[in-house]
């Protein structure tokens, strides 16, 4: 987040924002944020693989990180993309102080531990905690690994919220052809995110519950996006041409 004193207002952001925006004393540009956020989570991993030497989940761990990363560096871009337009109100109340992304996350969330520690131990000989941690998973490790887990999961529920919002949006206003470029930009940005979330593909490659819950996050995302940039572009081009 910019280090500048034009921040929004809270009750106008996501929760990461307001989190980052209260903490007393701390004005942080994105890239320190986004960089702290990194090293905090990898020196972690890398000490707790290496103290319990447990180093088949650290390049998981690793990778997983940096897709929270990269997601919290998509949110602040989109949301500083949005808020630079004029925007409809009701739409910016949707997309920032209705908490539903939080709502998704929590869902997400417990359906993931669901997964991990009840369904998978139930059908699989070898269920996934149990190859990356061994049969005793160390206290600290699964500490560390869950709340990683809620970091990426936090990022995924709000890419998939502003993605809806965003299809409500373009189905339900009209923009000019320069506001609509913007929306677009953004629309684009979150289906990004949605696509780099593929690298966790070859880590769920076993886990058929898993990798179709990913494949269909993207491929939704990805439809849904696609429909709204569609939506943008033909309503504005009528727009402009009844304004000429």
């Amino acid at each position: 987040m910019s280090g500048d004193s034009a921040r929004p207002d809270y009750g106008e952001t996501w929760v990461y924002e307001s989190i980052i925006g209260a903490l007393p004393g701390i004005r942080l540009p994105t890239w320190a944020a986004m960089a702290i956020q990194l090293l905090i989570f990898e020196v972690a991993i890398i000490a707790l693989s290496w103290y319990y030497e447990v180093w088949s989940a650290a390049i998981a761990g690793t990778v997983v990180v940096f897709v929270a990363t990269i997601g919290s560096a998509e949110m602040l871009r989109i949301s500083t993309l949005i808020r630079r337009i004029d925007v409809p109100p009701t739409y910016r109340a949707l997309l920032f102080a209705s908490n539903v992304e939080v709502v998704l996350s929590v869902l997400a969330y417990i359906a993931l531990l669901t997964h991990l520690f009840v369904f998978d131990p139930q059908v699989s000989s070898m269920p996934l905690l149990g190859r990356l941690f061994g049969p005793e998973p160390p206290v600290l490790v699964v500490y560390l690994t869950l709340l990683i887990l809620w970091d990426v999961s936090y990022r995924i529920g709000t890419g998939w919220w502003a993605s809806v919002t965003g299809l409500w949006r373009s189905a339900r206003y009209r923009f000019d052809p320069e506001t609509a470029r913007v929306f677009m930009r953004a629309d684009l940005e979150i289906w990004g995110f949605g696509v780099l979330q593929l690298v966790l593909v070859p880590f769920v490659l076993d886990q058929p519950v898993l990798l179709a819950a990913l494949v269909g996050h993207v491929i939704a995302v990805t439809a849904v996006t696609a429909v709204s940039v569609g939506l943008l572009r033909y309503r504005s081009r009528t727009t402009a041409v009844s304004r000429s």
